[in-house]
């Protein structure tokens, strides 16, 4: 297959930044002079550029190579739908690869329906009931047939009024005002004799646009891409682009031998779809096993900026306004040359005015600027009656005449997202209701709930979020290996791939079974038992032998030209093995039992204080297997592995995993075997020599046969502890005693003070004096005491460090 070379990419690339000149499609390329033979070449609008190359990814998206043979100037097509056309903008590459260039690349493009819909005289949404039409149309001829009533005229008003039948259910009816050429005003309600014709030709063109437009929002989506290439001479054209896929899967066929000395068959299928809207015939398909980045960016929408509306200048805007009388001249300053004295209120300095009672308010986007051609429909809450107006170019609407009452206020515009906001009128006011709407889809509705009667709040807007910058994937060529099976497999890294090496034919919309794999492996059949599932299953112990990566799938096995059941496989690579299962194994038993001992220390560690004592805990396992078929049986035994456990002497196991041990059991026919695994594990506990107390050294006594080295330490530790325990009886007996000579000073003073004036009073001042005389004595002689004890203390506990830092001991119990 021909590549690009380095020096042909440089020729030419697309990019978003790129822009090319448009053309019609069927109109010529711009042709060379007369003098030029090249320019005679005709050039073939509609021909195909078919697609060569197909690699798939597991993460839904897809490579594609197009080459076609071009003559002189020529077009080439490719079809996309919308979807693909996202993906193709950002990772499109088009290279001529003779003596010519790409002269421009263009493709149909799509606006919104939103967008679109504003090109029509009426405001028609895309969401339109019967009450909503026909209040567009207000002002408009129609002629109007209810049953024998007729009548022609220009259409005033539609309104909604609720009502209530006898049994009290409430309905709505639509009722709409004609005035007719008399100048009579006739009222009709809508229903299934009701009838409205438009009676004005223009307006019934823009009925007819409207509805075209909205049934080409259902049309098929069909981007038509148009590649112009401009040169001489035959030459070939090189297109590549990714675009989303379906994810591709795979499947495998194990063909057990009748004959012992026979390898299993293994065959690889590929579940390969195309649905990209373009035939694949005769393509160099790869399927690679890796997920490479990618994303979706809307990139083929195109876009609107909102651009801000500029209200025009306050003196165009002077509302003529009425003054009062003066009652009483009061002299005063004359005021400054050019300018008028008097007092003045603007629209903005209330909520309620005095004046004709109604709503009227102004229409600003989030950036102040105001919205002309808002619409602004009111509706009585008590009768459902409704009216709509639309905002003037200064974003302001009025609505005047309106009964008292509370009202529902539903403000739209392209563009914009729905405001739903509440309002009172009140008898002999105008209430303003000031609204901000802010960037959205016009099917998007906010409501806005107001804590003041009569005023709505605002709502903030936000801006569009800004597009992310994409980035161009790179073209991932790999050489076809020449290997005689059905696929090359080439490791990528942290990918694989699977070139196939006959071409594809898929049509559009198929999908295909493709073959990847077909080798003889090595596979033996076991069964598997672990004490998880408890459930015994047949299996391979299959070793990939292929030479291939095995990709991640669902497998088959047939045994002597039957079903003999499926299962799923991971990723299996090149001469590894995997045990793979794929039916139960009701002829087989098998049981366990467990023993758990924990044995007394069996080794002493002393160093810096610390002393570890070992202790063993072995846990014992006995597998019964029984089995009661007429054939023998390998059994594999998935024993747990546990972190810390080790296999005492005994059965060793054929392979291990992060999860089991696997032992072997060989069982003939009718046959009982068992397995008996013993695993131990050390136990460590800790301990502080100078923590130790004498309930502690008499259980690990107990409990080993310590050393006489180990006795002698224990004997030397507890004797210097009950020499520090002593030494603090005796502080804290004598501070026991400063404590209570303390409180009976403290007694003896308060008496002294209630003495005072007393007859008694010298007799006993002398004897309290001289009681706490002595009690003062003592009181000097034990914080004497005290202090020397502490001392004694602190160097007995110094002497314990010491003699335990210095202690060293390794030694078996």
């Amino acid at each position: 297959m021909l590549r690009p070379s380095l020096s042909c990419l440089v020729s030419f690339f697309v990019t978003s930044a790129l822009v090319f000149p448009v053309f019609a499609q069927n109109a010529p390329l711009p042709s060379k002079t007369e003098k030029s033979p090249e320019a005679a070449v005709p050039v073939d609008s509609g021909a195909r550029l078919p697609v060569r190359r197909v690699v798939l990814y597991k993460n839904g998206v897809g490579y594609f190579e197009h080459t076609a043979r071009v003559h002189g100037n020529q077009e080439l097509n490719i079809d996309f739908t919308t979807g693909q056309l996202n993906d193709v903008l950002k990772s499109l590459t088009v290279v001529d690869l003779g003596e010519g260039h790409i002269s421009g690349i263009r493709y149909n493009s799509i606006a919104p329906l939103d967008e679109r819909l504003k090109s029509l005289r009426l405001p028609f949404g895309e969401q339109l009931t019967q009450a909503d039409f026909l209040s567009a149309l207000r002002g408009a001829r129609v002629e109007v047939r209810s049953g024998s009533a007729t009548a022609a005229g220009k259409l005033l008003s539609v309104e909604n009024e609720q009502r209530t039948t006898d049994k009290g259910v409430e309905y709505t009816v639509t009722k709409l005002s004609v005035i007719t050429d008399a100048g009579e005003m006739r009222n009709f309600e809508l229903g299934p004799a009701t009838s409205v014709r438009l009676a004005e030709r223009d307006l019934n063109d823009e009925v007819g646009k409207y509805l075209n437009l909205i049934g080409s929002s259902r049309a098929r989506d069909l981007r038509r891409m148009t590649i112009s290439a401009t040169g001489s001479g035959d030459r070939n054209i090189f297109v590549s682009y990714i675009s989303e896929v379906p994810v591709w899967k795979s499947t495998y066929r194990i063909i057990l031998p009748e004959k012992a000395d026979e390898k299993p068959l293994l065959q690889g299928w590929a579940i390969v779809d195309n649905t990209v809207g373009e035939d694949w015939k005769d393509v160099q398909l790869s399927l690679i096993a890796g997920a490479p980045q990618s994303f979706i960016e809307n990139i083929s929408q195109p876009y609107y900026t909102r651009r801000p509306v500029i209200a025009l200048p306050p003196s165009v805007m002077l509302t003529p306004q009425e003054h009062e009388g003066t009652l009483t001249a009061l002299p005063g300053p004359p005021p400054p040359p050019g300018v008028a004295a008097g007092v003045g209120g603007g629209i903005g300095s209330g909520i309620f005015h005095a004046g004709p009672r109604g709503l009227h308010g102004t229409v600003t986007d989030s950036s102040g600027a105001v919205v002309g051609g808002a619409r602004v429909t009111i509706t009585n809450r008590q009768t459902g009656s409704s009216q709509t107006s639309i905002t003037d170019a200064r974003g302001v609407f009025q609505a005047y005449g309106l009964p008292s009452g509370t009202y529902r206020i539903s403000i739209s515009s392209p563009g914009f997202r729905t405001i739903m906001a509440n309002a009172t009128v009140m008898e002999g006011r105008t209430t303003e209701a000031n609204v901000t709407l802010s960037v959205g889809s016009a099917t998007e509705t906010v409501e806005v709930t107001s804590e003041a009667a009569a005023q709505a709040q605002a709502v903030n807007g936000r801006n569009f979020d800004r597009l992310e910058q994409f980035a161009q994937l790179q073209d991932l060529n790999t050489a076809i290996a020449n290997q005689p099976i059905e696929a090359a497999s080439n490791d990528l890294g942290d990918y694989f791939e699977y070139n196939i090496k006959q071409p594809i034919t898929i049509g559009k919309n198929q999908s295909a079974l493709v073959p990847i794999l077909q080798a003889h492996v090595e596979a033996e059949k076991v069964s598997i038992w672990n004490e998880n599932s408890r459930e015994i299953r047949r299996a391979l112990w299959l070793t990939n032998s292929s030479g291939l990566t095995l990709d991640s799938g669902t497998f088959n096995v047939l045994d002597r030209d039957t079903f003999a059941g499926e299962g799923l496989i991971e990723t299996v690579h090149p001469a590894e093995r995997r045990l793979i299962s794929f039916a139960g194994d009701p002829a087989l038993r098998v049981s366990m039992e467990t023993e758990f001992t924990q044995k007394p220390a069996t080794h002493v560690r002393i160093m810096k204080g610390m002393m570890i004592l070992t202790r063993e805990q072995r846990d014992k396992r006995k597998y019964t297997l029984h089995n009661a078929d007429t054939q023998p049986r390998q059994v594999i035994i998935e024993h747990p592995a546990r972190e810390g456990w080790n296999l005492a002497s005994g059965a060793k196991p054929e392979e291990t995993t992060a999860s089991f041990l696997r032992f072997r059991v060989a069982v003939g026919p009718s046959q009982t075997e068992e397995l008996k695994i013993e695993e131990f594990h050390l136990e460590f506990t800790q301990y502080e020599l100078t923590n130790l107390d004498d309930d502690q050294v008499a259980l690990i006594t107990k409990e080993t046969s310590p050393p006489p080295a180990l006795q002698d330490i224990f004997r030397k530790v507890l004797a210097q502890k009950n020499q520090i325990s002593g030494l603090e009886v005796q502080i804290r007996l004598r501070q026991s005693e400063v404590e209570s000579i303390t409180r009976d000073q403290a007694r003896l003073r308060e008496n002294m003070k209630v003495l005072k004036g007393s007859p008694e009073e010298k007799a006993l001042l002398l004897r309290y004096t001289r009681q706490l005389d002595s009690q003062e004595d003592r009181l000097n002689t034990l914080n004497s005491e005290i202090s020397g004890l502490q001392q004694k203390r602190d160097q007995a506990v110094a002497e314990l460090d010491s003699m335990v830092q210095q202690v060293v001991l390794d030694q078996d119990l």
